[in-house]
């Protein structure tokens, strides 16, 4: 989708054009620039704009995209995935179809046996006159790509998932008409953030009897309370004791997926210090992330014992060489 391109201006709507004035600009158009009807010297390339405007104004999750590209590039904002950009309605509850941009997905595959029919009725027939047959161009249904959520414990066991999601069928008389369909979602064990499942013949009708594309689902991992996803490993912040991180200790720490193990915190051990556990990720590990917690001088006995450990710690300045690190920073 680029947003560079004003779909707008190319069907002569305004930006707040409702979904009934895009559909009749662009019926409007058609019957002018339609490359079986049209008589235009650019009808061929016109054509391909006006279909391309209409395949993102007339669908409205895509145009919500589009819109919002079309808003940062107006603020001079670089467009990713970051810096407040936002994906259009239902992407993150996987209710929205997107176009695939792989080969065959361009604005030249419309369906023209709806197209003709819709436009000049159901005898139409094609640009060799009376009596001739209406001519319907053949084409494998587009792909289509959503987004699908699940918890971190589901992914790391995996199994199957009911969805929702906002999809397009023919009826009997060959015209596309939206459906909400259920399906059943394998969701493989250990899967990543980013990976996609592929359910094949789930995506956008086909055309003159051709095959149906594939729906993509692109997995989420939603927010856990513990672990943070890093690529194929998890990484857990894990608190230990001034004691525990001196003088080293077995802690029990919880494991991902269910249950707990014995985790040795080696003596010294210092804030930020990664301990790691083989093959407790999501097909890579578990990094735990040390932190030293200080307990609370709320008792004479507490305050008693970090007395005794300052005397007994006298000649130890932890800020011993932030002087230095001070001058040879400003003299960089």
């Amino acid at each position: 989708m680029d947003a560079s391109k004003n779909h707008y201006d190319t069907l002569g709507v305004a930006p707040d054009a409702t979904a009934d004035e895009i559909r009749k600009a662009y019926r409007r158009l058609a019957r002018k620039y339609h490359p079986d009807v049209s008589k235009e010297a650019d009808a061929q390339t016109r054509m391909r704009e006006i279909n391309e405007a209409h395949e993102v104004l007339g669908d409205p999750a895509r145009r919500a995209e589009y819109d919002a590209m079309a808003e940062r590039l107006r603020r001079g904002a670089t467009m990713g995935h970051g810096d407040g950009f936002a994906p259009p309605p239902g992407w993150e509850d996987g209710s929205s179809f997107f176009r695939s941009g792989g080969p065959g997905a361009g604005a030249e595959a419309p369906d023209l046996g709806a197209f003709f029919s819709d436009l000049f009725g159901a005898g139409a027939t094609g640009p060799t006159g009376g009596g001739a047959a209406r001519r319907t161009r053949a084409a494998t249904g587009e792909d289509r790509h959503a987004a699908i959520e699940v918890p971190l414990e589901f992914a790391l066991a995996g199994g199957e998932r009911e969805i929702q999601l906002q999809a397009v069928e023919l009826d009997a008389g060959g015209r596309p008409r939206p459906v909400t369909r259920t399906l059943q979602v394998r969701v493989p064990r250990g899967v990543r953030p980013g990976q996609q499942i592929r359910l094949a013949g789930q995506g956008m009708p086909g055309i003159g009897g051709e095959p149906a594309g594939d729906l993509y689902l692109e997995v989420r991992i939603a927010p856990h309370p513990l672990y943070r996803v890093e690529g194929r490993d998890l990484v857990m912040d894990l608190p230990v004791t001034p004691a525990e991180a001196a003088l080293g200790a077995e802690v029990e720490v919880p494991l991902p997926g269910g249950g707990t193990g014995q985790v040795k915190v080696p003596a010294a051990a210092r804030a930020g210090m990664k301990l790691r556990l083989k093959g407790r990720g999501l097909g890579g590990d578990l990094y735990l992330v040390l932190s030293i917690a200080v307990a609370p001088a709320d008792s004479a006995a507490a305050r008693a014992a970090y007395e005794q450990l300052a005397r007994a710690t006298a000649g130890f300045d932890p800020r011993r060489d932030l002087g230095a690190r001070s001058r040879t920073t400003s003299t960089a």
